[in-house]
């Protein structure tokens, strides 16, 4: 639920660089959008993503994830790579 007030809403972009050698590159497998409420926990799992790439065939397919260096450090925001795409 969005708050009545919009000064109390805050909005951020996420940008995913993707590494791919082949034809098509690798994509979400839908569209997402993330929703964090202020009393949210420290360690609270906000969205889970999965990914495709028309290139190889679905079973033989890994994806890795990780944070890009400059935001490794960053407190506030953590990726963890569940190892299923």
């Amino acid at each position: 639920v969005l708050p009545d007030n919009p000064s109390q809403v805050g909005s951020v972009s996420v940008t995913v660089k993707v590494l791919d050698v082949n034809d098509n590159a690798p994509e979400f497998a839908r569209f997402y959008e993330a929703f964090v409420c202020e009393n949210a926990k420290a360690g609270q799992l906000i969205q889970t993503v999965s990914a495709i790439d028309r290139d190889d065939p679905q079973e033989g397919q890994h994806f890795y994830y990780s944070l890009a260096p400059e935001a490794a450090n960053n407190p506030n925001f953590t990726l963890r790579d569940n190892q299923g795409n």
